[in-house]
């Protein structure tokens, strides 16, 4: 017996792993989903008597990001169909990011002089409800949109909300393209001290119109529905604006380059697309749902400041992607990634089931094959 080695069974739910697939994502979640940097999770976990060094913070999340691939590619495949996507960007920082790589990253036709690194966010509406995407590199947020747009299958082309950004926009793809009324709002908010009257008239028209949006989805309004109230209601507002706005220089009482002069003259280079929600079902008025989702981004950049490497962006896009659509449809992103990571073999194998939305069928019946007992 000298020298034989006896393994004691583990505990049940215990399995082989050395970090179990909990713990892969909850450092994911802390990280990618609270903005605490791996230093501050070590010390952290440090204060739990369960040490666990930066570096072997960052192998399990990256060993956990692979199994969970094909649930990005379908997130992206099924956000592509969407009724309306939005998108915009913020900057961010990657620490160690060759020429190659850079240039690898970069779309199509984009100049190898650009400089300048990205998180870009998409959202879209799907009739499964809303998705969320990130990716962060050299590309802005229209490229992204349009690679997102390359998976399209449905003809129809999509409501696209963004500001009026020419980054923006996805490239060749037809879009019926609305821009972000509250943007064209806070051009006034910035001169309200010098033109108080004026902008106080523009402020009282919008805000009836956003008050309007409001009331139709409090009644829970279809968007034929909701676009009546809105042509009713606040078609006369904005055609009384525009009426003001052209007024104001057919008369000379606003200088053209003045700060009240350069907001109206943005909002009437883009009427088209600023009133797009009085000519489309379903046009939305703003942005704001792609601004909330990426201070997510903003929230990693100010704590951690930066990615070390492109790889390590991809996978905080990924886990990033994952944890705000979960959130989105009020799932609990700690349970959902592990149940994607428990059951990978099962997602790889039909990603579409193993949506936010949809997860909870797939996973009770693998938890049910998991129980059943051995044929004879």
């Amino acid at each position: 017996m000298c020298g034989t080695v006896f393994t004691a069974d583990p505990p049940p739910g215990v399995g082989k792993a050395k970090y179990d697939d909990s713990a892969a994502a909850m450092i994911a979640l802390l990280k990618y989903g609270c903005g605490l940097p791996f230093h501050r999770i070590e010390r952290l976990e440090q204060g739990l008597a369960i040490p666990m060094p930066v570096g072997t913070q960052w192998e399990v999340v990256a060993a956990a990001a692979a199994p969970l691939m094909p649930v990005f590619d379908e997130l992206a495949r099924q956000a592509a169909q969407g009724t309306v996507v939005y998108n915009d960007d913020t900057t961010m920082r990657i620490l160690t990011l060759t020429q190659e790589a850079r240039a690898e990253a970069l779309p199509a036709g984009a100049s190898a002089d650009r400089t300048g690194v990205f998180t870009s966010g998409v959202v879209a509406e799907t009739p499964n409800g809303l998705i969320a995407l990130f990716k962060t590199g050299p590309c802005h947020a229209g490229e992204h949109l349009a690679e997102v747009l390359d998976l399209r299958e449905v003809t129809d082309p999509p409501i696209h909300m963004s500001d009026a950004s020419t980054r923006n926009r996805p490239g060749d793809h037809s879009t019926l393209s609305a821009s972000c009324l509250p943007h064209a709002r806070r051009n006034y908010v910035d001169v309200v001290e010098a033109f108080p009257e004026e902008v106080a008239f523009v402020l009282h028209t919008l805000r009836a119109v956003f008050h309007t949006d409001a009331q139709a989805k409090q009644q829970g309004l279809s968007p034929a529905e909701r676009l009546l109230l809105h042509q009713k209601e606040s078609g006369p507002r904005m055609k009384a604006l525009q009426d003001w706005m052209a007024k104001q220089f057919a008369e000379h009482t606003v200088e053209p380059h003045s700060g009240l002069g350069q907001a109206i003259a943005y909002m009437q280079n883009h009427w088209e697309k600023l009133t797009l929600f009085l000519r489309v079902p379903g046009a939305p008025l703003d942005n704001n749902i792609t601004e909330r989702i990426l201070k997510k981004a903003i929230l990693h950049r100010k704590n951690a400041l930066f990615y070390r490497t492109l790889n390590g962006a991809r996978v905080g896009d990924l886990f990033m992607t994952l944890i705000h659509t979960a959130e989105l449809h009020k799932i609990e992103p700690f349970h959902y990634l592990v149940s994607l990571l428990r059951h990978s073999g099962k997602v790889a194998l039909d990603p579409a089931a193993w949506m936010p939305w949809n997860y909870s069928e797939a996973l009770a019946h693998a938890e049910a094959e998991s129980t059943e007992p051995p044929p004879d």
